[in-house]
Formats: C-alpha cells, sequence, structure tokens
C-alpha cells in the first residue's frame, strides 16, 4: 500500500504537480457537522474492531493506507476509550460496505478530531473494502462518555427499523401493547403496507421480535397478527433481575438478566445446578443474544454487548463461545464451550438489549422544574375523584433511591442517582395537588403505581416544596460484598473493656455493655473481614459531601454515612440475637483490579468513595468489624450483612447487598459455611435461609 502511495507521489512529482488536494489536504468538516465513530465487524470484542465513520448520512470506511497507531489514538478518543494499543490492516475484521470515507490518514495522535488530520479528503479513496482499516483501543473510558452511546453493533443498513401494527377497530386503538393488527412499515413519508403474498410464519416471527414479542401467530392469508404474548400491564412487575413478564408460559428460568437501567435489558446470567454465573463474550452475537431475550420473554436482541457492559458479575463463568443459530429454546441448548479461570474473566461478561414492546409507561409521569431533561420534581397522571385526568405531586416521606429507580425506569432515562424528599430549589409548576403518599418500591416495578402506596393520601408534611424528586444517570455504582472472604476470616475474639472505649462511645456494642463493670471484663465479639466491590459502571460515592461529614475525636476519623452497613445475627426463626453496624467512616480505594488507578483515600481529610473495579477492605481487627454476641447462647444461626441498607446511595442492583451463612456457635468457636450473596443460588436452593419473613430488608414484608 505504501509503495504505491510513492510510486503515485513521485509521477505527480516528475510531472510538476503537487497534490494540494490530496496528501497536504486537511479533512473538511462534514457538511450537517454530524459525525459518528462505531466499531464492527466479526469476530471482536466491545473495544476493537472495524472503524466505521458516519458522514453525510451514511456509514462507511476507512482505508489502512499509512495508517499508523497515531491514527488508532484519534479514533479510540471519538469512541471513548483514553487510547489504542495497536491497529490492523487488510479488512482483518471482514471488509465492510458503502462508501471509503477517507484515505491515507496521517495524524500527530493528539489531536481532538479526525477532522485535524491529514487525509485525501472525505469520499476520495482508490481502496477497496478489503484494505478496511481497524483499531484495537485500551478498555479504560474517557470521563463522561456514556457507554450506550459510544459503540453500535454491526447492522444492516438496509434493515427496516420503522415498523408497527395498526388495530383493526377502534375497540383495540387504545389498547397498549398493541398485540394484533395489520403490520405497516415506513416508507417514504408515509407509511404503507405489506403483500401478503409468500407471507409465512417465520416472517411474522421476525415482525414480532422487532416489536419486543416472543412468539406470534398469523390470522388467515392476511399481514394480520396476534401475539400470544400476555399484555405486561396485566403483569405487576417485572423482576429486576429480568426473569421476564411471562416467567410461567415461555421460561425455563435458567437465565435471567442483570445490572441493566432498562427493562429487557442487562448482563446474562445462567443457572447451573443451584449456582448463578455469567457468560464470556467470546463469539458473542445478535443471535445469540436473541435466543436470550426471547428466553426472558422478549422478542429480538436489539444489541449484543460485549466488555462488561452492564457491570461484572462475582460468581462463576459458565459458558464461552456461544454460538446458536437463533432459535433456540434456550441458551444452554446452544454450542458452547465450558469455561477455565485461564479463559475469561469478568471484564469480559457478555449482555443483552432486547426489543420489548413499546407500553407507553412514560406519558403518566414527568418531570418538573430540573436543570436539565434527568431531573425534576415527579409529577403523576392519575384520575381524580370526578373521573378527570389531572397531574399531582407524589409525597417525598420515606422516598429513597429505590423509588427514584423506578421512575427514572418508567421515563426510560437510565438508572437512579437520587431520589430527593424536598425539591424547595427547584422552579414550582402551577401543580400543588398531592395524589399519591407512602410510596414503598421493591425496585423492580414497571412504574411507580406499581409500588405499594398509601390507599389515601397522607403526607407529613405539606407543600410542594416537599414533594419527591429524582436525578436520573446514565451510570450506577454496584455494590457486593466478598462472601468466600467472610466464611474465611471468621473468629472470636474475647476483648477487655478497657480497650472498647471508643467502640462504646460508636454505639458499637451490645446494650448489656452499659452495664458492666468498666474498665474490668471484656466482651466476646464475632469479628471477620469485609471486603465490598463497586462492581457497577460510576463510582460508590456518600450521599453528602465532605462538608457534612460528622468528625469523631476519638477513632479520629470522618463519618461520611450514617450506617454503612448492617451485621446480623438471626436465630433460625428470623428473630434478631445480636447486632452490628458500620459507618463508613473510611470509605477507600483499598485495592484495585490491574489497570484501575485509585481515586479515593481517606487520609488528610480526603475525598471518600471506591471507584469502579476497587475494593474497600475493613479488616477483621478493625473496631465495629464484628458483632457483640456477649449474651447469645450457644446453637445455631444465621449471619447476615447489609451494604447500604437505607438505599441512602443509588445501585444499579440492590438485590445482591445482602450476604446470608449458615453459623454454628458452640460457645467456644463459631463457623460460617454456605455464605453467598442473596440473588446467588436458584430459589429451591434459597428456602433453606428463608423459613421466615423480614430476613432480608431488601424485601417488602
Amino acid at each position: 500500500m505504501v509503495s504505491r502511495l510513492w510510486d503515485m507521489v513521485i509521477a505527480m512529482l516528475l510531472w510538476g504537480v503537487w497534490l494540494p488536494s490530496c496528501l497536504s489536504q486537511t479533512t473538511s468538516p462534514s457538511q450537517d457537522g454530524k459525525i459518528k465513530f462505531r466499531l464492527a465487524g466479526y469476530p471482536r470484542k466491545h473495544n476493537e474492531g472495524r472503524v466505521e465513520v458516519f458522514y453525510n448520512g451514511e456509514w462507511g470506511t476507512i482505508c489502512d493506507d499509512d495508517f499508523t497507531l497515531a491514527n488508532a489514538h484519534v479514533l479510540c478518543r471519538h469512541l471513548g476509550f483514553v487510547e489504542a494499543l495497536s491497529w490492523s490492516h487488510s479488512a482483518k475484521y471482514g471488509p465492510g460496505t458503502g462508501k471509503i470515507w477517507l484515505d491515507n490518514v496521517m495524524c500527530g495522535g493528539s489531536e481532538n478530531s479526525i477532522e485535524k488530520c491529514v487525509s485525501r479528503g472525505w469520499g476520495n479513496s482508490d481502496c477497496t473494502h478489503q484494505e478496511d482499516a481497524g483499531v484495537v483501543c485500551k478498555d479504560e473510558r474517557l470521563p463522561g462518555f456514556a457507554d450506550s452511546n459510544i459503540i453500535e453493533m454491526q447492522v444492516n443498513e438496509n434493515r427496516m427499523e420503522n415498523i408497527r401494527l395498526r388495530p383493526l377497530s377502534g375497540a383495540h386503538a387504545g389498547r397498549m401493547p398493541v398485540t394484533e393488527g395489520v403490520i405497516e412499515v415506513k416508507f417514504k413519508e408515509g407509511w404503507g403496507h405489506i403483500c401478503n403474498t409468500g407471507w409465512t410464519t417465520k416472517n411474522s416471527r421476525v415482525v414480532c421480535g422487532m416489536m419486543g414479542f416472543p412468539s406470534q401467530r398469523t390470522v388467515g392469508k392476511k399481514p394480520i397478527m396476534t401475539n400470544v404474548y400476555k399484555a405486561l400491564k396485566k403483569v405487576k412487575s417485572i423482576p429486576y433481575v429480568a426473569t421476564g413478564p411471562l416467567a410461567n408460559e415461555f421460561l425455563t428460568s435458567q437465565v435471567r438478566l442483570k445490572g441493566g437501567a432498562k427493562t429487557g435489558e442487562g448482563r446474562v446470567e445462567v443457572l447451573k445446578g443451584s449456582e448463578w454465573g455469567t457468560v464470556c463474550d467470546d463469539h458473542w452475537n445478535l443471535q445469540s443474544a436473541s435466543v436470550v431475550c426471547r428466553e426472558v420473554g422478549f422478542g429480538t436482541a436489539k444489541e449484543a454487548l460485549t466488555g462488561a457492559r452492564m457491570g461484572q458479575g462475582m460468581g462463576p463463568i459458565y459458558m464461552n463461545e456461544v454460538q446458536c443459530r437463533g432459535d433456540e429454546k434456550s441458551l444452554w441448548d446452544c454450542p458452547h464451550k465450558s469455561i477455565t479461570a485461564e479463559d475469561c474473566k469478568h471484564m469480559e461478561d457478555a449482555s443483552v438489549i432486547c426489543n420489548i414492546p413499546y407500553m407507553g409507561f412514560e406519558k403518566s409521569i414527568r418531570l418538573t422544574g430540573g436543570r436539565t431533561q434527568l431531573e425534576g420534581r415527579v409529577e403523576l397522571l392519575l384520575s381524580t375523584g370526578s373521573g378527570v385526568r389531572d397531574w399531582g405531586l407524589v409525597c417525598g416521606d420515606g422516598w429513597t433511591s429505590r423509588e427514584a429507580m423506578v421512575v427514572c425506569r418508567q421515563l426510560g432515562l437510565g438508572h437512579a442517582s437520587s431520589g430527593l424528599r424536598e425539591t424547595w430549589y427547584w422552579d414550582s409548576s402551577n401543580v400543588t395537588e398531592m395524589v399519591l403518599s407512602g410510596v414503598k418500591c421493591k425496585g423492580n416495578e414497571m412504574t411507580l403505581t406499581d409500588c405499594q402506596h398509601h390507599s389515601v393520601v397522607s403526607c407529613k408534611r405539606a407543600g410542594a416544596q416537599f414533594s419527591a424528586g429524582i436525578i436520573c444517570s446514565d451510570t450506577a455504582s454496584d455494590l457486593v460484598l466478598n462472601a468466600p472472604l467472610v466464611e474465611q476470616t471468621v473468629y472470636i475474639e474475647d476483648r477487655p473493656l478497657h480497650l472498647l472505649y471508643c467502640a462504646a462511645e460508636e454505639n458499637c456494642l451490645a446494650k448489656s455493655a452499659a452495664q458492666a463493670n468498666w474498665p474490668y471484663g471484656h466482651r466476646r465479639l464475632l469479628r471477620f473481614s469485609s471486603e465490598i466491590h463497586n462492581i457497577g459502571k460510576a463510582d460508590f460515592r456518600p450521599r453528602l459531601g465532605r462538608h457534612s461529614w460528622v468528625w469523631h475525636e476519638c477513632h479520629r476519623h470522618y463519618h461520611s454515612m450514617d450506617i454503612f452497613t448492617y451485621y446480623d445475627l438471626l436465630s433460625l426463626n428470623g428473630t434478631k440475637v445480636a447486632d452490628g453496624h458500620k459507618a463508613s467512616f473510611c470509605l477507600e480505594d483499598t485495592e484495585c483490579h490491574e489497570g484501575v488507578l485509585k481515586h479515593y483515600e481517606c487520609a488528610n481529610f480526603g475525598e471518600q468513595g471506591i471507584t469502579v473495579g476497587c475494593w474497600d477492605l475493613y479488616r477483621h481487627d478493625i473496631d465495629c468489624q464484628w458483632i457483640d454476641i456477649t449474651d447469645v447462647i450457644p446453637g445455631n444461626y444465621i449471619l447476615q450483612v447489609i451494604i447500604n441498607p437505607n438505599f441512602e446511595v443509588a445501585e444499579s442492583d440492590f438485590t445482591n447487598n445482602a450476604m446470608r451463612c449458615n453459623c454454628k456457635y458452640d460457645g467456644n468457636r463459631v463457623w460460617l459455611h454456605k455464605c453467598h450473596l442473596g440473588d446467588s443460588f436458584s430459589e429451591e436452593a434459597e428456602k433453606e435461609f428463608e423459613h421466615y419473613p423480614g430476613q432480608l430488608n431488601n424485601k417488602i414484608s
């Protein structure tokens, strides 16, 4: 390729002609200012692939002539990565289609746009698609890039994206979702029908899948369809682990989605035996993703995502190189390889975004007064006593990030960042009446009105300034406890009272310690280490800024949260026999995965938090890292640890915030076994921990 270029340059020099419109030309700005980039091709990961450019309304590629690592650096930054690791030539990821937009690109490497680099100009190329260039980017994000907007899966640009069902009669016009009707496709400036000649049930299945439905049937010989999909409105909620709305009809309950902001998206997890695990992203594609989507009760896959784009799992990795045809009933039916520890890491967990039916849930809720469209006071459209629908406010009493999570999902705005109980600092609309109070959500509901709430509005604090508000975000943190470490580090210590004055001041001992003969005697402590990982897509930060943190002189540290973790010892019938707690006196990055930098350190009044890919370790020998069991008699118990128990800080998933273990105490020694996260086992395996209500306070009794 290089020799061809030099031959051309020499020839032109001999003719006395230089290249004012070729190699010396800086790429001109696009006509409409809308340039987008994506990685495509196969096989690839989320951070590598054929470079494709959207220019002048059309996707095209870049030729590998004169391509360098400097070019790759600029392109990787366009895609949201910090830098490039390497580049590829000769269509390593397969030849693209459409135009070859750029050729002989030569960047210095520091340019903030590919338009600043020298090239032959837009659309001026002598290459074929067998010379398409590719890049491998470093899997580290630039701040401010939302994953979902960076890399698009390769799609056929001629594929019909605009398709709908027109209800057969006026009686069906207002029903949601629209499950039957005449197929219409977007055509020029309007909508057109499809001729029924040669129409098959396979065609119907494709159309239904595009609209989010897992199955279909064709009526007669006309392009009229009904769907066996049950209306989502009849389903009170879809579990946040996304086992799907039709668990009893379509599902094998062997697959679930975790960590997604919206219904029908998330990290793919599969059940093997009694334990959930993840799927490695090698060879992960739309066919396999579509099998998952239908298995969890939706239509085809919109995107097949790699590189733990929906957060990393914590359990085993069960499947690798999954290669489905697309019509299998279960992901387990697809050809795949078993996993070894060397094959894959959780940073390669596969995830999906499914096509789901349009329900119009966002039409009955809105945000007002916020600075951006991602925040504001929550207003609901509800029927009044006279049958007229009008907008009203939600009482802020007891409002948490779990309720905010439901609202953000209902509005299609991603994850919750904050749930606000007061909104006096936002501009008020003319809506002043409270129409909903006592709202208490699990976090998996599809609409706010699906959550528990008062039958009659009762708000302790009147006035619009005390109505509920939310702030939404593209990303969220997700905290999980290292359960095996708890099991490995547990022991009993009889600690002298004279060493426990600070702990008593911070309320880390049982109530009976107040009647002890201080400083003589001791307390019996159940001690263990607590390693808390952030496996989400955003840093975990205390709800309050450090100007609001409380200084504790005895231990000489700041508390950034009132309660960060609960430690409970429960009898087998659910009675709490002893408890402990941990204020986040030092919420910091103790260790991180390879390539992840620490950002938070408590020393010298530093910022507190846990970076994505890092963990905070409370060692067993730290004050208050215990449960005072001085008054506990020998027997069998359950140890429960719950992180972020009051939902002060928003997370993408609260179902994995609890850890439980079987505990045996003989009066002198203690044993823990079967320590696991609250969502890591199958329902059947979990039943042995659920003989009583209220054990897990993430559940609503």
